[in-house]
């Protein structure tokens, strides 16, 4: 395209244009930004990113483009993009970039560590200039590539960094819906005909131009190529005008290329099978393909293929037409040719994919090949280009066998790149093969997790025990976990799964486990979990105990796979009514989530130490990590885990926002078939409306949370029941409820047991037996952590003094629950006690809570980081920031604190100052 046609565009683009110098003017006043640039191929995206750079003279321009050819290779587009900053990668800060591209050995980095290093070099490098990264054609970015400048782009606020993509429509990637967006449409009526009449200069009738303008919908690449393309006759008589604009222009370009010479096509169709542009890649393979370099004159001469240091088409539609255009034979040579000539030590990744891309039937040296590379992108993080290099390995095996081996194992790391659907299509060739038994129970365990993440939650239990199974009696060491995950999954689907799913499970994993003696903390675990459901809670109790013993000193000892197993451990801890077990493992699976950078499981460990919070009274604290827990999860495109926003939100008595919480958790549930959420929104229901003083919707909730004995908080609900029944004169109810929780508190025997007991109790005793069961409950649960539980005995203890018109002794019980309730957030308790002090003649003054909302979310998570000792570089590494956001965020917090300094920053009085909704 020449600069006149260029400039003729941008003269129907001003709406655009300004939108574009708004954002310079953005990036120069210190405010970062991303934009997408949408709009179907030929609509002039190219030119406005042209515009933004020619525009920005104050401002750093990195460039770089999708190829199509290579959205396979893991980390291409991001590689295409830090190569205009190498010097920084050496940099030990950017490890995992250098190690992601292959630069350097070390431990595979987690695609999120990616990103945030990613974030951080670019904001580095924005230091001294405003940086501008523009990325054409991001709808063929490789997956990882779009995922972390996807990540880079949400996190951009105080950096000076504008990313801005290309994309075509409608072909946009999944990772960077929910940008802010610019859709870039055709040129206007007089625009549209200035520019057409650059390219028709013979005599043509005025409605025929008409129609060509309408008919291209003022697409700028479709008005100067169509018409010169066109014979003169069908121009003028307005035949053969454009039905599909990209297939029409590819055709366009193709009836360019056909009367060149075969050298030359085979040149430029080399530099389109070659996507990284480098020129002297392309020479070497030129001279094995035996190209004369006259080949690339004549290909610069038809104004197509720009060949200079790097190689660069005019236009992407341009590369993809040379490349379909061609016959397979002639892909394969030059593919063949691109193989040869990359250097099998620095590129030993994309000369196995040219390799591959060369090869006709089956051939074991390029499947082995691809089988190591496939291992090189896992160990980069790439594991969704190590999938389709695995897929493309079996494909090429001749072994029949080695075949089946290689698709199961394509199948398992596309089910990890989040691809359950490839996955389960990669398991029907994986069954072909002639494959032992061993393979088919593994094969059936996959198809059982896969069949779990495509949303068949209800019948997970049963298709993972049957796996399971399988697997023992092949005697195969992963039978355990299989067991392990059959009776999470069946304990997770509870009520919504299929009848006695638990049971089953349960039954199994003893009869599995009955010839050995466990010994490790999982073995316990399963050993302990499975006793519950067969031989019930007291008989469990033991079992239980041992393995979380077995957990905490695990703990103790740094082991990694604490990590993994918290789930497991702190659900545990929590049913042992064991506070110190639940504090200590909730604390320290944290410490490791957070230190080894496993975001699968982090917002988890971030859920359970939040409740740990929630229960000692410190709402804030556990709002700040419901929050990041959100934050974490949405980043990695994982369903938020609700469970913390639900109890605060009832516990605090926020009606309205509780109640949507609650709808939306038992929305939620049912679609995943998850019953053991579905009691967990109920149970929520239940606390919330005791809070209120709605007994009879708490006695409706806590009834039906209580019809599964739910593994974790089967015994909250059961005390929720007992409160809403007897205040509710369900007096038969609330016996029935009493002894199922005597039932459990006194095997549990733990001061948080048998405090919860006494005091549930002591709402269906009289007299002199009732206050001895509150002073009882009272003196058991202040020498625990469980300080709201330990405040709603005061509460409890108080009316029930007030009923009994001992005045004095109610205000002193009364003003105790207030003040705890209150200092913690929890207002509708609160409210409940200091209505009872009005009734005494007492009056309270307004708590201050804090004042909620002074601070943000994000500003009160980073300054209760900033407060503990943490540096704006450690903080950004916990939360996905850039250190220059941290200290934006941490200047507001100053301001509004009128503090000067880090140190003057007091935890206590942040986490009173924490938004009532973190979010």
């Amino acid at each position: 395209m020449t600069i006149t046609d260029r400039g003729l565009q941008l003269e129907g683009r001003q709406a655009e244009c300004e939108a574009l110098d708004r954002l310079v003017a953005d990036l120069r006043a210190g405010r970062s930004t991303a934009l997408v640039l949408r709009g179907e191929a030929g609509i002039g995206k190219t030119a406005l990113l042209d515009y933004l750079e020619a525009h920005s003279s104050s401002c750093r321009i990195a460039r770089a483009s999708g190829i199509e050819s290579e959205m396979e290779l893991a980390f291409g587009g991001l590689h295409q993009l830090c190569t205009q900053f190498h010097s920084r990668l050496s940099d030990p800060r950017y490890q995992s970039l250098s190690t992601a591209f292959g630069l350097t050995a070390g431990t595979p980095p987690d695609r999120f560590q990616v990103g945030l290093a990613m974030l951080n070099l670019l904001a580095e490098t924005a230091e001294d200039r405003p940086l501008i990264c523009l990325i054409d054609d991001a709808q063929w970015l490789d997956r990882v590539s779009a995922q972390t400048l996807a990540f880079v782009a949400r996190r951009l606020l105080a950096e000076r960094v504008a990313l801005v993509f290309a994309i075509r429509e409608p072909s946009e990637p999944q990772e960077l819906t929910g940008l802010p967006e610019l859709l870039v449409t055709g040129l206007g009526y007089g625009d549209a005909r200035a520019l057409l009449d650059t390219t028709i200069t013979g005599a043509v009738d005025e409605r025929v131009r008409d129609r060509f303008v309408a008919e291209t919908r003022g697409n700028p690449l479709a008005l100067i190529e169509l018409p010169r393309d066109l014979p003169t006759g069908q121009l003028a008589s307005g035949l053969g005008l454009p039905d599909e604009l990209a297939a029409k222009i590819e055709a366009g370009y193709l009836r360019r290329i056909q009367p060149l010479p075969e050298e030359t096509r085979l040149l430029l169709l080399t530099a389109a099978a070659e996507p990284v542009g480098d020129a002297s890649l392309l020479w070497r393979a030129a001279e094995l393909l035996g190209i004369d370099s006259g080949a690339a004159d004549l290909a610069e001469s038809t104004d197509l293929i720009d060949i200079g240091a790097r190689i660069r088409f005019r236009h992407p539609l341009i590369r993809s037409a040379v490349y379909r255009a061609a016959s397979p034979d002639d892909q394969r040579t030059v593919h063949r040719a691109l193989a040869a000539a990359t250097d099998a030590v620095l590129d030993p990744d994309r000369r196995a994919w040219h390799r591959a891309c060369a090869t006709v039937g089956l051939d074991e040296a390029v499947a082995t090949e691809l089988d190591n590379a496939a291992g090189r992108a896992q160990a980069r993080g790439g594991v969704a280009a190590a999938a389709v290099l695995l897929q493309r390995a079996a494909e090429l095996t001749p072994d029949p066998r080695r075949r089946a081996e290689r698709a199961l194992t394509a199948a398992g790391t596309k089910f990890d790149a989040g691809e359950p659907d490839a996955a389960y299509d990669l398991l029907a060739a994986a069954e072909l093969g002639p494959v032992d038994d061993l393979h088919r129970a593994r094969l059936a365990r996959l198809r059982a997790r896969i069949d779990v993440a495509r949303g068949r939650g209800r019948e997970a239990g049963p298709m993972l025990l049957k796996a399971a199974i399988r697997l023992e009696d092949l005697h195969d060491p992963s039978a355990r976990d299989a067991y392990l995950e059959a009776l999470g999954a069946a304990v997770f689907a509870g009520r919504l799964g299929v009848q006695h799913g638990v049971e089953n499970a349960a039954e199994a994993a003893r009869a599995a486990g009955s010839t050995s003696s466990p010994s490790g903390p999982m073995e316990l675990l399963l050993d302990g979990v499975a006793m519950r459901f067969t031989d019930g809670y007291a008989a469990a109790v033991p079992a239980l105990k041992t393995a979380l013993h077995s957990f905490r000193a695990a703990a103790d000892l740094g082991d990694e796979k604490v990590v993994h197993w918290l789930w497991r451990g702190c659900p545990v801890a929590v049913e042992l009514w064991d506070d110190d077990a639940w504090h200590e493992l909730a604390g320290r699976g944290l410490e490791l989530a957070r230190g080894l950078g496993v975001l699968g499981v982090l917002p988890g460990a971030l859920s359970y130490r939040a409740g740990v919070h929630l229960h000692a009274g410190e709402f804030g604290a556990a709002s700040i990590l419901v929050a990041e827990s959100e934050a974490i999860a949405a980043a990695t495109g994982n369903a938020p885990i609700r469970e913390g926003r639900l109890m605060l939100a009832a516990w605090r008595g926020e009606k309205a926002a509780a109640l949507e919480s609650i709808t939306i958790g038992i929305r939620d549930a049912i679609e995943r078939g998850e019953g053991r959420a579905l009691s967990l929104a109920r149970l929520a229901t239940a606390v919330l409306c005791n809070g209120l003083g709605h007994y009879e919707a708490a006695l409706d909730a806590a009834r039906t949370a209580c019809a599964q004995e739910d593994l974790g908080f089967f015994g909250w609900s059961l005390a929720e029941y007992v409160e809403a029944a007897a205040r509710s004169n369900a007096r038969a109810e609330a016996v029935g409820a009493l002894q199922q929780l005597q039932e459990r508190t006194q095997a549990a025997g733990t001061d948080w047991a048998l405090g919860i007991l006494a005091r549930s109790a002591a709402l269906l005793a009289d007299g002199p037996a009732a206050e001895a069961l509150y002073q009882e409950s009272i003196e058991r649960l202040a020498s625990t952590r469980i300080a709201v539980q330990l405040a709603r005995t005061h509460l409890l203890y108080g009316e029930w003094l007030r009923r009994e018109h001992r005045r004095t002794d109610a205000q002193l019980e009364l003003r105790l629950a207030h003040d705890s309730l209150a200092h913690s957030g929890a207002m509708a308790f609160a409210e409940r006690a200091r209505s009872e002090l009005a009734g005494i003649g007492e009056t309270t003054g307004q708590h201050a809570v804090g004042s909620h909302g002074v601070l943000t979310a994000k500003e009160a998570q980073i300054a209760h980081l900033a407060a503990t000792g943490l540096t704006n570089q450690e903080i950004g590494l916990q939360l996905f920031l850039s250190p220059h956001t941290v200290d934006w965020h941490l200047r507001k917090v100053f301001s509004k604190l009128s503090v000067t300094s880090r140190r003057q920053l007091d935890v206590t009085v942040i986490d009173a100052m924490t938004p009532v909704s973190a979010g």
